[in-house]
């Protein structure tokens, strides 16, 4: 009989929840997937329903384990990780409403949800010290704007919640019973000072929220450990049975998605220091470990143990870079008919116009010829970093009248290289600050064709990397798992043991030039549009 033992690895991202098992090397064995809502209305209103993630979740692990074909009684631990969007719930645990005429099974503020946006910016008008270690403004998306707006619009479901969660949080609470957060999400969303190991009771008296210094953290989280460690005494027995698992079963406190892409990718050859995670999928992050703390303005952090346990981190990114891009082909004529033909090969329109870009091409670097004079600035959502400029909106230069598909192909070629430029632009303020970057690791569903990373690494001039594993994210999960079951001593032994190196792109010389060329016009485009904006206001 077998002593092996598994490890599963759950993502919930902004359309789905996955669930993958895993040997103790970091091979994905089975794995499952299945969609959630998202309810949108409008004032950028976007919402999810907890109960509905669970009963996702519970699918994928059960789906998982069986594709996979092992014993559930194998499984020696599970991670989870999650968008950083808020989870409403009262005492009995039940789903409260987040907007004031919502229904209490939508008990989810999506983190692309901006309805926050005044309160972001009345949080970052007080210049608390404390705005410090989020790149010096904080962004709607984190969890402090979103309470303040619900405090004030829906005070109702405010007063009554017994716990505030990251959806990070309020997985590993359903399923163990443990009401520690992870200092991951506290520390990158709820500005926790995990340096200092301590929330900053005057931070939340000067923004407007000074119940919860007043009741002493309780509904946000009084005790904060590092991903991987274990969660109360493992599974619960009411999530044994939803997950068809052995009660018991250790629970690893998680990570926010993207984080969990840094731990499953950069590991891959020793130290992950000096390297650059990016998480290429609806939204972009860049997650930067250093040894030292670096003060970056409009790149959230610096993070203490936020992602690997004993560094710090730098995290920015898009809000939308994949969701960027498919903004951008649906608006073109002759979008249609492609989908058409990537439907007919069985290939999402993206990858279908990959394909076809380099029939044209014939190599990946010199699909930039076929840009000519188009140029993107692609901030639909705004840009996160290094602005931190909720308000920008995205700017397209040279679109002619052009209906056919080759005019297609150079308005998705065009997107991917504005989005390398975005990237590089982030790299770059980082580098000012002291932080080295020799390489990006990349992971994530937007990013997997060779020709995106072919064209990341030409228009930022680094190499781009990718690792063995085809779920770099479930990936990370399953690491955490496997230090909260004692597979390994801790998180970053496990990233040295669970993932391994695949392929590397280097920049093509001969385009350098021209990228730059392409790069300077896209800051130029962005600081022009930046200008317009402030003269009409």
């Amino acid at each position: 009989m077998s002593n092996e033992k598994y490890l599963i690895g759950v993502d919930v991202g902004s359309a789905s929840a996955r669930a993958g098992v895993f040997d103790r090397a970091g091979n994905l064995l089975g794995h499952a997937k299945q969609p959630i809502t998202t309810f949108r209305a409008h004032g950028h209103v976007v919402e999810q329903s907890a109960n509905e993630i669970w009963q996702a979740v519970s699918h994928c692990v059960r789906t998982a384990v069986t594709n996979a074909a092992i014993d559930p009684a194998a499984v020696a631990g599970i991670g989870f990780d999650a968008t950083c969007s808020l989870v409403v719930i009262d005492e009995q645990g039940q789903p409260l409403p987040v907007s004031p005429d919502g229904e209490a099974e939508r008990n989810i503020i999506v983190w692309m949800d901006h309805r926050a946006t005044p309160q972001a910016d009345a949080i970052n008008a007080t210049k608390h010290p404390v705005l410090d270690y989020v790149g010096g403004r904080i962004s709607p998306e984190m969890e402090m704007p979103k309470l303040l707006w619900l405090k004030t619009h829906n005070p109702q479901t405010f007063q009554t919640a017994a716990h505030f969660f990251d959806l990070t949080d309020y997985l590993s609470w359903r399923a163990s019973g443990d009401t520690a957060r992870s200092s991951c999400t506290v520390t990158c969303k709820w500005n926790y000072l995990a340096h200092e190991q301590r929330w900053d009771a005057e931070y939340f008296s000067a923004i407007g929220l000074p119940e919860f210094a007043q009741e002493m953290f309780a509904r946000i989280g009084q005790q904060i450990v590092e991903p991987g460690t274990a969660c109360g005494t493992g599974l619960t027995a009411q999530a044994a049975a939803d997950f068809g698992l052995p009660a018991g079963t250790p629970v690893a406190a998680g990570l926010i998605d993207a984080h969990a892409g840094g731990v499953g990718t950069l590991g891959a050859d020793g130290s992950p220091e000096d390297k650059l995670a990016y998480v290429f999928g609806t939204s972009s992050c860049t997650m930067t470990p250093t040894r030292e703390a670096a003060f970056v303005p409009g790149v959230w952090g610096p993070y203490y143990s936020a992602m690997v346990p004993g560094l710090w981190l730098s995290e920015g990114g898009q809000s939308a870079a994949g969701a960027a891009i498919d903004r951008l082909l649906e608006m073109h004529p002759a979008a249609a008919s492609a989908q058409q033909a990537a439907d007919a090969a069985g290939l999402s329109l993206p990858v279908y116009l990959a394909e076809q870009a380099l029939q044209h091409a014939r190599r990946e670097s010199a699909t930039v010829d076929l840009v000519e004079g188009l140029h993107i600035v692609p901030e639909f959502a705004g840009n996160r970093a290094p602005f931190g400029d909720p308000y920008a909106r995205a700017v397209i230069c040279g679109l002619g009248m052009d209906n056919d598909e080759a005019s297609l192909i150079s308005l998705y070629i065009a997107g991917l290289c504005s989005l390398g430029y975005g990237l590089r632009q982030i790299i770059e303020a980082q580098t000012s600050k002291g932080i080295s970057t020799r390489s990006i690791v990349i992971s994530g569903g937007a990013g997997q064709h060779s020709l995106v990373r072919q064209l990341l690494a030409d228009s930022c001039q680094l190499p781009v990397q990718s690792t063995h594993c085809p779920e770099p994210v479930l990936l990370g999960s399953a690491i955490l798992a496997a230090a909260a079951s004692d597979i390994y001593p801790n998180v970053t032994s496990a990233m040295e043991n669970m993932t391994t190196d695949e392929n590397i792109w280097h920049p093509e010389p001969s385009v350098s030039q021209l990228h730059q060329h392409r790069y300077d016009a896209f800051k130029l485009l962005q600081s022009t549009a930046r200008n317009i904006r402030q003269i009409n206001e």
